[in-house]
This record gives structure tokens, sequence and C-alpha cells, in this order.
């Protein structure tokens, strides 16, 4: 996602008066999805709690957290993971366990944002956009994607091996269904490292989540993946791009507490205030990523609920990402493709 750009966002103009305990230090992935957060959640906490949030960004570097939880020398409270760390990070302690009795009722989740040390926060996709003014046909899924002939042009790609080998598979004829199935073999890797050999020169990688679209718009690339909800932000901002979603791969983001945070209690409230159905409604408004309070989507106008990647629509072809095969084989797989990558 962003770049760090760190920042300190003070609240207190909203709540009054502020202990010096009632405090947070909140750490997300930056960018639009900040803004929002701040919107959303960061000022009506603050405003109905007295509390003063530090915000803070992060590119998801796991390393910042192990220093922190191994030393003791914590600064962070609660910080937005995706689901492989966030699991891995919780079976290594970095994570502080949860009390879901403080946080909400479980059965208003999705089951994949209820763990022993995470909350889900929201659903976001990735998937194919493009410029339809500057393509003579709407490219249909990663078959299209790797068409040179078909759609001559720079295209952009995540530069990781996450997702940018499923996508190669699906290119390449994989069933959705047998995609971590055929990953986990290694004719599986090695096919979807060929594939991605026959597209290599044209590709752009990108590393932050405002790239790819920058580079859509200034015609740099003729079509790329993307996160759903900086494409739609991009659409209401007036520029022309689309998206398929077919053979979009889906995910979680969730709130996760520090381990060796002192404000463990006050970081909770904040979770289950983030939570709650209104919050969550506020929030998919701003930037169209589905809900992980399933009571929250009775409240969204269903004009935004058709852009979200949990409308039916959405969905029909689209493929939960495997958070246990990436921590299971994500350090192999992260080495080849940089490897791959430079060679």
């Amino acid at each position: 996602m962003n770049n760090k750009i760190a920042a300190a966002l003070i609240f207190g103009a909203f709540a009054g008066p502020l202990c010096a305990a009632d405090a947070l230090t909140i750490v997300s992935f930056g960018g639009n999805n900040r803004v929002v957060q701040e919107k959303a959640f960061y000022q009506p906490f603050s405003a109905k709690h007295g509390v003063q949030i530090t915000a803070d960004d992060y590119n998801g570097e796991m390393a910042k957290i192990k220093v922190m939880a191994d030393t003791g020398k914590t600064s962070w409270d609660v910080v937005e993971v995706e689901s492989p760390e966030l699991i891995r990070g919780c079976s290594e302690g970095l994570f502080e366990p949860l009390n879901w009795d403080s946080i909400g009722n479980k059965a208003d989740f999705i089951p994949a944002a209820v763990t022993d040390c995470g909350v889900g926060i929201f659903i976001w996709s990735t998937l194919i956009t493009y410029d339809p003014n500057k393509l003579a046909s709407a490219p249909q899924g990663w078959t299209d994607f790797w068409d040179m002939e078909k759609f001559p042009g720079k295209r952009g790609l995540r530069r990781g091996a996450k997702f940018t080998l499923e996508f190669a598979l699906l290119a390449d004829g994989v069933p959705a269904d047998k995609l971590y199935e055929v990953l986990a073999t290694e004719e599986g890797v090695k096919r979807a490292f060929a594939k991605l050999d026959q597209i290599k020169p044209n590709i752009q990688w990108w590393s932050s989540g405002a790239q790819p679209l920058q580079w859509l718009a200034a015609g740099d690339v003729i079509m790329t993946t993307a996160y759903n909800g900086r494409v739609t932000t991009a659409q209401e901002e007036g520029m022309p791009f689309a998206m398929q979603w077919n053979g979009s791969i889906y995910d979680l983001d969730h709130w996760a507490i520090v381990k060796g945070s002192k404000n463990k209690e006050l970081a909770e409230r904040f979770i289950a205030f983030a939570s709650e159905p209104e919050q969550q409604k506020n929030f998919i408004e701003g930037i169209p990523y589905g809900a992980a309070n399933e009571k929250a989507m009775d409240l969204v106008n269903p004009s935004v609920g058709a852009k979200l990647p949990t409308a039916p629509e959405n969905l029909k072809n689209a493929s939960a990402s495997n958070a246990e095969f990436w921590i299971d084989h994500g350090e192999d797989l992260e080495e080849r493709f940089n490897a791959w990558i430079n060679q």
C-alpha cells in the first residue's frame, strides 16, 4: 500500500481536555484508506471518549512490530495488518490476545473477521483496471491481460509473489478452486513463472497503491492490477477507469493490538467502536471496501453496495486469498520471485 508518511494527527479539538493516559497510537496503511479511517473512526471516537489519537502510516513491515514485542518498548497500540501477517504475528506472540466480550458479538461478523488476535476492518479486492477510452474492447479477465497481440502495451503488476503468481496461473487456465493446490507444487510454481516470462518485458512493477492509477492516467500502462477502493475513489474524482472483477482476489485487513501496549483496554474499546455497524457503514461509504460487520450492510446505500467486493455480481468469479498458504509458502515464494525479477 503506501510508503510511510509519518504524521501525528491530534483530535483533541473534538474532545475537550484530555488525560495523558487517554491516548492511543494507531498505525495503518495510509492513503485514502487512512483519510477515511480518520473521519469514520478516529475523530468520532476521540469526540465520544475524550481520547487523543496519534495516527501513523507504515507498509506492513512486521520487523518493526517484532522489535517492539521483543524489547517491550512498544510505542504503537492498534495496528492494521493483512491476514497472513495477523495469523503469523499471533502465533509468534507479536499481538495481544483479544477479549471479545469487550469488542462485540462474533456472530455479527463474517467468519474470517474473527480471530484470537484480530478483528476484521474491511474486505478488499485486487483486480484489473483500465481506461475504456484507450482500448478497442474491454479485457474480460487474465487471459486478456496476458494477450499482448490483442492488447499491446505495458501492464502494471504489484511487485511481489502474492497475487502475482495466482494471477499468472489463472491466465494459464488453472481453475480458481484449484489455484492454491496447484501453486503448492513445484510444477505449479514453475508454471506460474513461465507464464510471467511471457509478459515480463512489458510489466511495470508497482509497490504502492497509488502508482498503478497514476501510470494508467498518464498512459504509461494500458491496464493494471489495483485495489478496488483506489479505483472507485479515482472514478469519483472524474477518472474514466473501469474495473474487471472476473478473476479478482479478495482479502481482509484487520485491527490488532501490538504486544506490550500499555493501553490494551482502551485499544479494545477503540476496536469495538470502529466495528459497530454505524462506523463500518460510514467507512465503506467513504471508500468502497466490504464491511466486516455484516449488520453494516443493512445501513449502506444500495448504490454503494453494488461497488463493493461483497456484491454478489462481483464475488461471482472472485477467489479468496489463502492466508494459511502464504504463511506456509510465502517466504520461499517471495525469495524465488525476487530472484526471478532480478534475472
